[in-house]
């Protein structure tokens, strides 16, 4: 393996490490910075002078002028369900790039018609070159069977049944390298997908437990606390079902790409071994 190629692998451990940390200090300046600006709550003036204590109590106790403000209401669970979205987004991306090059540079299925086609011609090096050509998963795993099969052609200690399932084998091979890097950080997505709801359920909770407080003080409820309470407890809710449905939905397309790119593999395989065991 070249240092280039382990460098790349070597990035690609670590991702997640450096991803998800950093998409949770990106969600707290979000909460803070954006949704928390005084300038989306009411009682602030854009000419007046403010100490800090003045404008946190701006943000803490005024009614929020816009959904900025109503988002910053959801309270402290924000910020991780900012966080849980900002994940999904984020490996969003990188699967769908590393799917994309996993699939090579053309169609997947013209390539391999294209390989079909030279293996029954007999031309070997010109499917190799082919494979050179598409790049990706699929043409990894049919070059690896492909060089195989050439060296096969030249042995004379094998019978025809040593050979064609010493090429299975090499393919097999092959493939098993493959198919973890295809379905690396999918766990991620599923586990986004339970961790949204989850974490939206709990704010919920919380706010559902400050407007029962609310309804519950001496004398007539506090109107404005109840409604906070009540506000907190939907923006929770609808950031958590947004970040998990979201999870949900990636984490199947990217499955059914990957049983798609698994299947042309197969199916790749298949077609070499049966090509060798009936020109041999």
């Amino acid at each position: 393996m070249s240092k280039q190629q382990k460098s790349g692998g070597d990035f690609s451990a670590i991702f997640p490490y450096i991803a998800i940390p950093l998409a949770l200090v990106v969600g707290i300046i979000l909460y803070v910075v954006v949704l928390g600006n005084p300038a989306n709550f009411e009682g602030f003036d854009p000419a007046a002078t403010y100490t800090a204590e003045e404008l946190e109590k701006i943000v803490l106790e005024g009614h929020p002028l816009n959904t900025l403000g109503t988002i910053h209401k959801g309270g402290f669970i924000v910020p991780i369900l900012i966080t849980v979205n900002l994940v999904v987004l984020i490996f969003f991306i990188e699967r769908l790039l590393s799917l994309s090059k996993a699939k090579g540079k053309g169609s997947v299925d013209k390539f391999l018609r294209t390989v079909r086609a030279q293996l029954s011609n007999g031309q070997v090096d010109a499917a190799i070159t082919e494979c050179d050509k598409q790049r990706g998963s699929v043409a990894a795993v049919v070059k690896a069977g492909l060089v195989k099969y050439k060296s096969l052609e030249k042995e004379n200690n094998l019978d025809k049944e040593a050979k064609v399932t010493a090429i299975k084998q090499e393919l097999e091979e092959a493939t098993s390298l493959e198919l973890p890097m295809l379905s690396k950080n999918l766990v991620i997505l599923s586990t986004c997908a339970s961790l949204g709801v989850l974490v939206g359920l709990l704010g919920t909770v919380r706010g559902m437990i400050s407007s029962f407080e609310a309804m519950a003080t001496a004398g007539s409820p506090d109107a404005t606390a109840l409604s906070l309470g009540i506000s907190e407890a939907l923006i929770n809710t609808f950031l958590g079902i947004m970040g998990s449905a979201l999870a949900i939905v990636l984490f199947n397309y990217f499955s059914t790409r990957i049983d798609s790119l698994t299947y042309a593999m197969d199916e790749a395989g298949f077609s070499v071994s049966q090509t060798f065991a009936s020109k041999h």
